[in-house]
Parts: C-alpha cells; structure tokens; sequence
C-alpha cells in the first residue's frame, strides 16, 4: 500500500499551502476596506471558501489577483448587504460616513496619531477604485500589474487613478492641516 496515495489529500495540502501565503494580504485588504476586525475575518473566510470552490479552475499564476478582485468584490457585497439591512439609501450612508469622518473622537486622539487618523478619514473618502488602488499600492506594496489584474484595469489607468488619488489625499490633508493651524 505504501505506493497508493489519495490525490485530494495532496489538493487539500496545496490548498492550506495557498491559503497561508495569501491570508495575510486577503486579511490586510479587508480590513482597510471594512475598518471592522470581524467583519473583515468573515471576508477572509468567504474569500477562501470561494477558492476552494473555484481552485480547479484558476491559474496558480493568477492566484494573486484573483484573490484580490474577489475579496475587493466580497468587501463591497458586504456593504450592501449591511446597507440594506439597515434600511438605508446609498446616499444616506455616505452622509453618515462623512459626518463620522469630521472631528476624532477622544478615544481616536488618545490612541492614535493625528496624522494617520486624518489619512485613514481620507483614504476613506477617496472613491472608487481610487481608494482600493491606494491601499493595494501604497499599503500592500503589489506591483502595478498586480492591481490592473486585480481591478481589471489597464496598466496606464492604474497609474493614472493613483496619481489621481495621491493628489486628491493630499489635498484633504492639506485642508485638514490648514484648519488646525487656524483653529
């Protein structure tokens, strides 16, 4: 018997393989995009159960990206969802989001850096794919290539929404500093 092996065994190995190369990147993602440690472990997981779905018929080389466009397309779904369950039009929930990006809480200011609290509220009001270009570049570090795949977009838009969104962040920060120094 020692020559029979169980070839799903061996998928299921690659599988837990793939699953810990990519987790903390998937994981990374979602929780920049959800600002919710839970709901970003629920994102993780949908994710990686749609790749144990689909693992015959994705292209190890493209594994990357298909991660991304997924948990990027799980993020937004969930939204939704919370959107819809709440009762709430879609321009409703961006007022509510915009009037908590206003002033940082006390527990904000004693637990964080004014600098990055007021980059997080930007970043946050950065639409998309502007904002998931940002966090895929300037805080995950993948390669431009990677995100035009990931997003679907031509390379030359890629870099031309993330010029975009770096000039749009800072001038919200500039706004920002600009009405503490006068404060």
């Amino acid at each position: 018997m020692s020559g029979f092996s169980f070839p799903i065994f061996r998928r299921r190995s690659a599988f837990e393989l793939m699953v810990e190369q990519h987790r903390h990147r998937v994981m990374g993602y979602a929780s920049y995009y959800m600002k919710d440690q839970v709901l970003a472990e629920d994102v993780t997981q949908e994710v990686f159960v749609r790749l144990w779905d689909q693992r015959d018929k994705i292209d190890e080389a493209r594994v990357s990206a298909w991660l991304i466009r997924v948990t990027r397309n799980v993020c937004i779904d969930m939204l939704r969802r919370q959107q819809l369950q709440r009762g709430l039009f879609s321009s409703e929930y961006d007022e509510m989001n915009d009037s908590d990006a206003g002033a940082p809480s006390p527990e904000e200011d004693a637990e964080s850096n004014d600098f990055q609290v007021h980059l997080k509220r930007c970043l946050d009001r950065l639409p998309e794919p502007h904002r998931s270009i940002v966090i895929l570049r300037e805080i995950q570090e993948h390669k431009y290539e990677e995100i035009g795949e990931a997003l679907d977009l031509p390379l030359n838009t890629v870099k031309v929404y993330l010029h975009r969104a770096r000039k749009m962040l800072r001038k919200q920060l500039e706004e920002v500093l600009e009405r503490e120094t006068t404060a």
